[in-house]
């Protein structure tokens, strides 16, 4: 076995590089000076005995080797870090540091009422939280960035333990005095999809509008403008368009203050399922089911 082993600041300075790209923003990550960061690079090639980086002074590029490297890196770190967690999960139930990504068409409607109750009965857990579209947020789970994500369902997360939350139903919104008078029910053929509003590509909820309408022309024509759910609105009460909404957007008070009318979609797709979801295997599973039955007394 070598004396020398690569060490786990090491580890992380190089899979920070590889994600940024870019040596000033993944020592800005690191929180690290961009020197420490370079000199621990060059310490793990020294030690290896090989070139895993390439640098100029416009692109930094890793050799083959350097991307096998970096993945079995993402690996030990993720063990590094389930280590911890084996330790932490030995101690007081839900305590500790947890970092959770939570997608930003549930961030702002169900935070707001969680986070003080969760404070109060759970002062010794530190809840970490990010703010990531569902990709982003499932990529930050698999490298180990985060501990669990709250996202929402359909939608393709991978191999992960699932905790089921809540089903939130899909609301349609018309501007006031719209010349089509919506029903208590709005049926999917009343969506005039020439005046559609929806997030931006990237945002799962755009696709569960979609799925929602059960009409794939929708998907070429659609008016994709807002970058949240709270500027779609805006417009809608601007008389801009329709859009789409989930029913925890609306009982935490977005249609506040406008002349906004919501109804729900009639449609069997017409909802999306709330979930907490985290890696198979992890220690702290007994963790995220008690923040997952916290979430749901929400």
């Amino acid at each position: 076995m070598s004396t020398y082993l690569p060490t786990i600041k090491q580890l992380q300075y190089l899979v920070a590089l590889h994600e940024h790209g870019h040596f000033g923003r993944a020592a800005d990550a690191s929180f690290v000076s961009q020197s420490t960061l370079s000199a621990g690079i060059r310490e793990l090639e020294s030690l290896l005995g090989v070139t895993l980086v390439e640098r100029s002074r416009r692109v930094v590029r890793f050799t083959a080797l350097g991307d096998q490297v970096v993945a079995k890196a993402n690996r030990l770190l993720r063990e590094a870090e389930e280590l911890s967690d084996l330790v932490q999960a030995a101690g007081k139930p839900l305590s500790g540091e947890l970092r959770m990504s939570v997608i930003p068409t549930i961030a702002p409607f169900l935070l707001p009422s969680l986070l003080p109750r969760l404070r109060a009965e759970r002062p010794e857990l530190q809840l970490m939280l990010r703010e990531e579209t569902s990709h982003d947020a499932i990529e930050s789970l698999q490298h180990g960035r985060v501990d669990c994500v709250l996202l929402a369902l359909p939608f393709d997360t991978g191999e992960v333990e699932v905790e089921h939350i809540a089903q939130d139903r899909l609301f349609v919104a018309f501007p006031a005095g719209s010349p089509r008078n919506p029903p208590d029910r709005v049926p999917p053929e009343m969506i005039d999809q020439g005046r559609l509003l929806l997030l931006e590509d990237g945002h799962c909820l755009r696709d569960h509008a979609l799925a929602a309408c059960n009409r794939t022309e929708l998907r070429a024509n659609a008016r994709m403008i807002g970058t949240s759910l709270h500027t779609l609105v805006q417009l809608v009460d601007n008389d801009l368009g329709l859009t789409m909404l989930p029913e925890m957007a609306i009982e935490a008070g977005i249609l506040a203050n406008t002349d906004v009318v919501a109804r729900p979609v009639e449609s069997e797709t017409a909802s999306r399922e709330i979930v907490l979801v985290w890696r198979k295997n992890s220690p702290r599973e007994a963790d995220f089911k008690l923040l997952a039955e916290e979430l749901r007394a929400g």
